[in-house]
């Protein structure tokens, strides 16, 4: 019993003629599609945005809401007090009266009414303003850094300071500072000079070994409330919000800027992601690092 049959294997000749037969030249298919040649009076079909009406109209007309309660309980107290004159029931509340008992309440109601209008009116969200750092502005990094970690140490600061409030980033890596820019507060000598930032006093608080224990972002929004601001004497005084990101297990960047709540959740996770990227970068040439010395100064 054959367990297969096998055919002979006749080689194909390639030929001209052959090569035009099976792969034919489709010169009518275009290779390169211009946006331009779309067309651009087609509108767009895609879901669109919700609005809410509600919530945009309330923006608008801001004082208007607060004073509504106000109104309200107004126009409440003078419907009850007219009733109670024209009904013919006795000005006194007896509370034997179903009557006397709802105009009560309904009293009590619109009293609350105008308390609420007033709390409204008088608490008020405090306006927040980018402030302008009170310092010189500084520029100071490792000198010993291969030119494309410097490279990328700068895009990092140019990124930052052009897309977030950041005002301020120092980066210590390795038991020292390796990269000071932006502003800084000024040096106690009043030479005008830059604060310098003393990494071994630093890696000594509570700030730094928290983020390397927990190897997390930590986002001081409001860093005037925080007692942990005294741990960062070389930032300017008037430091609104800052960002401590972790790098790895030998460093930490410090992002400084000038507005409270002015790092939105988009940008923590951004420098999250370049926290990352930096400090993979770091971690190649972290043998050669040595602190950094100051490329320029400028007054504010």
């Amino acid at each position: 019993m054959e367990a297969g049959i096998f055919f002979p294997v006749t080689p194909i000749l390639w030929s001209s003629s052959l090569k035009c037969t099976l792969c034919p030249v489709r010169r009518s298919f275009p290779r390169i599609i211009r946006a331009s040649s779309l067309n651009s009076q087609a509108s767009y079909r895609g879901p669109k945005p919700s609005t809410d009406w509600v919530a945009e109209w309330v923006s608008k007309n801001n004082d208007a809401v607060r004073s509504l309660p106000i109104y309200v309980g107004g126009i409440s107290l003078l419907v009850v007090l007219f009733n109670r004159a024209v009904s013919g029931i006795a000005p006194v509340a007896d509370a034997s009266s179903s009557q006397s008992r709802a105009d009560l309440l309904t009293l009590g109601l619109a009293v609350t009414n105008v308390l609420t209008g007033l709390v409204w009116l008088s608490i008020r969200p405090k306006s927040i303003t980018p402030v302008n750092p009170q310092g010189v502005e500084c520029e100071r990094i490792c000198s010993s850094l291969p030119d494309l970690v410097t490279s990328e140490l700068l895009w990092v600061w140019k990124s930052l300071s052009e897309v977030t409030c950041c005002r301020s980033l120092v980066v210590v890596y390795d038991g020292m500072c390796i990269f000071q820019v932006g502003f800084a507060a000024e040096s106690a000598e009043g030479d005008g000079e830059a604060e310098h930032v003393e990494a071994s006093k630093l890696m000594q608080g509570s700030l730094y070994k928290g983020i390397l224990k927990s190897q997390a972002q930590s986002y001081l929004a409001n860093l005037s409330l925080y007692p942990g601001k005294s741990e960062l004497p070389f930032l300017p005084s008037n430091t609104q919000a800052v960002i401590l990101q972790p790098l790895g297990e030998k460093g930490i960047a410090i992002i400084g800027g000038n507005t409270i709540r002015g790092f939105t959740t988009s940008d923590q996770a951004w420098i999250s992601l370049v926290g990352e990227k930096l400090d993979a970068t770091l971690l190649k040439y972290s043998n050669n690092l040595q602190p950094a010395a100051k490329l320029s100064s400028r007054g504010d």
